[in-house]
């Protein structure tokens, strides 16, 4: 009964989300249709709250306000079936219009590997060496701070075939960064330091730091030449006071694993790093093989 209760209120509360493009009329009706359907009165309640507030955002919020709020959002998933590709907040074909991804075709056996490297705390050389026991090719969305920091292990990821990839020079909420003089300021500076520590130009692939972006900003990136990319797994492994037991990890990666799957893990993760080669080789054993973001 209570599971029941919480559907019905979640399906009326995504009613509200339609009720702004209504009429006092239209919405005077579907009270009438409420009350005399018998439909309790917090479900009506809530449909009506929302309408008014849409209404009022409307009405007296600026117009710039009403569309951050209305197209920010923070990359989520949700697990429907295992083995198969999570749905995520928007769709490939809603991504892909930007040059963007969160996953790849999954009618084939494929993953792509994927660290975000914010700081460096001595697991990267852990993962180099998974990667290289497994001749697996992944891609770090380093931040400007370990480039600078770390001008050894950024060569030694592109010695061993990886890409280094762009998550900004200072990780901001780049949903809030709404000039494209400051946009490219965050992406161009990392490019800069990676050309001062290579020697090449940085390939355009780009993370939004956790996650959070807007159509603004993915339409921005991609003027600017680069490719988007989101995940379609990952676990919270990024709490040092917190890490994950390796029963924990393996049950998270192992049982949401899928064809296709773009994989997100940190190079701060000390599991991570103690896990890696025994996790590839399971992965490997699953009938997977590894891909790299090139082939988007």
């Amino acid at each position: 009964m209570k599971s029941f209760k919480s559907s019905v209120f979640r399906f009326f509360s995504s009613l509200s989300h339609l009720a702004a493009g209504f009429s006092e009329k239209k919405l005077s009706a579907i009270k009438d249709f409420l009350h005399y359907a018998g439909i309790p009165l917090l479900f009506a309640l809530s449909f009506l709250a929302g309408a008014a507030a849409r209404v009022i955002v409307q009405h007296f919020a600026p117009p710039e306000t009403v569309t951050t709020s209305a197209s920010s959002s923070s990359w989520g998933l949700s697990f429907q079936e295992e083995g198969k590709t999570p749905v995520g907040n928007a769709t490939a074909k809603e991504l892909a219009a930007y040059n963007a991804y969160y996953a790849a075709d999954s009618s084939q056996n494929k993953i792509y590997l994927t660290f975000d490297c914010g700081y460096e705390n001595g697991n990267t050389p852990l993962i180099l060496k998974a990667l290289k026991n497994h001749n697996a090719k992944a891609t770090f969305f380093v931040v400007g701070n370990f480039v600078k920091d770390n001008p050894k292990l950024i060569k030694e990821m592109v010695s061993q075939g990886h890409i280094v990839g762009n998550h900004t020079l200072t990780h901001p909420d780049m949903s809030g960064i709404s000039s494209m003089e400051d946009f490219c300021s965050q992406l161009e500076g990392v490019e800069k330091l990676y050309k001062e520590v290579t020697g090449e130009s940085m390939t355009k692939f780009y993370r939004p730091p956790q996650g959070i972006y807007n159509i603004k900003n993915l339409s921005m990136a991609n003027e600017l030449g680069y490719k988007t990319f989101f995940w379609s797994l990952a676990y919270v492994d990024w709490y040092q006071d917190k890490q994950p037991t390796r029963e924990e990890a393996f049950d998270k990666l192992l049982k949401r694993i899928h064809p296709g799957a773009i994989v997100l893990l940190h190079n701060t993760s000390s599991t991570n790093g103690q896990i890696l080669d025994e996790l590839l080789g399971k992965w490997e054993a699953m009938g997977y093989t590894f891909g790299t973001l090139e082939e988007f």
